[in-house]
């Protein structure tokens, strides 16, 4: 059991629940938004994400097996605690459970055509790992578009069907909202695969991978992420000074845990030179992500307090 919680990278699926749990039950809900599904048939949308982040981490790895050898030999699963059939089985499960639950939800909602977007997640997720992940920044592009959609789904499936003329104005806000925090969850995401990049290229050269680093070297691709992080922090200040200038909790917290950490990333990143030090800025990166989503609770707290 172990092994296949790492192998499915167990603490990421866990930032997906609490990222969904946390604006359904601490930002739609409190402030009496409608919502088109049940408790339960949330937590299968959950399920439904969850299962098919599993199974695009358990496909990647399956094709990454060569990479990591030489890359982090000392996290190295399939082929040495899972055999490669068995991380298939795996990934076949988790992405039919995936799909199946998804199509049932699109039919709960009675928009059946929202199937192909579980079918088309998976689809991706398995492209990515074969053939985008070797490609220049299209597959960092293309992954982060779907951590983004990770939070769009609870959009989609919990606010769309109960969108109609008399709340359409309040409902486009809170939509938008979600917008708004996918599309930081993109760009931060982004600058983590490029940092991720960097830190893997000497496998990725042994694999004849074309990744950005490896292209236009490690400096380069440094100062590019470095620069890419300007857009969440200026986006992040203008929209606190916009439309928050007097929540004072929830300025302090954002300042303290996403836009000063992204700042010291910035600066830090610029001068980086070893692969230690590119890891752990991945991790400031992660917890970034973390502590933005839940800014949306600590934001609601201040606004209904």
């Amino acid at each position: 059991m172990k092994h296949i919680l790492q192998l499915i990278r167990y603490k990421n699926l866990l930032m997906i629940v609490v990222m969904q749990l946390v604006f359904r039950y601490a930002f739609l809900i409190p402030q009496g938004i409608p919502v088109a599904l049940k408790d339960w048939q949330y937590v299968l949308l959950i399920l439904a994400t969850v299962c098919l982040a599993a199974g695009g981490y358990i496909i990647n790895d399956i094709m990454d097996v060569e990479t990591d050898r030489i890359n982090r030999p000392h996290k190295l699963i399939i082929g040495k605690s899972i055999s490669q059939h068995n991380a298939y089985n795996y990934y076949m499960g988790f992405t039919t459970v995936g799909v199946v639950v998804g199509f049932y939800l699109a039919n709960v909602i009675d928009k059946s055509l929202f199937t192909a977007l579980f079918v088309g997640i998976a689809g991706t997720l398995y492209y990515y790992a074969v053939n985008l992940k070797k490609t220049v920044l299209i597959g960092n592009v293309v992954i982060s578009l779907l951590v983004a959609m990770s939070l769009l789904v609870v959009g989609l499936f919990d606010l769309l069907p109960m969108i109609f003329p008399g709340n359409q104005y309040v409902m486009k806000v809170f939509f938008e909202i979600l917008l708004d925090y996918a599309f930081v969850l993109f760009f931060v995401n982004l600058i983590r695969e490029i940092v991720k990049d960097i830190e893997d290229k000497r496998g990725d050269i042994q694999s004849k991978r074309i990744t950005f680093p490896i292209k236009f070297g490690r400096s380069v691709a440094a100062k590019t992420a470095a620069l890419l992080t300007l857009i969440p922090v200026s986006g992040i200040t203008y929209y606190l000074l916009t439309y928050l200038p007097n929540l004072f909790i929830a300025n302090t917290y954002v300042l303290l845990t996403v836009v000063g950490p992204l700042i010291y990333f910035m600066l830090k990143v610029w001068t980086a030179r070893e692969t230690r030090e590119f890891a752990k800025l991945s991790v400031v990166l992660k917890l970034v992500m973390l502590f933005g989503v839940l800014s949306i609770a600590v934001i609601t707290y201040d606004m209904l307090s």
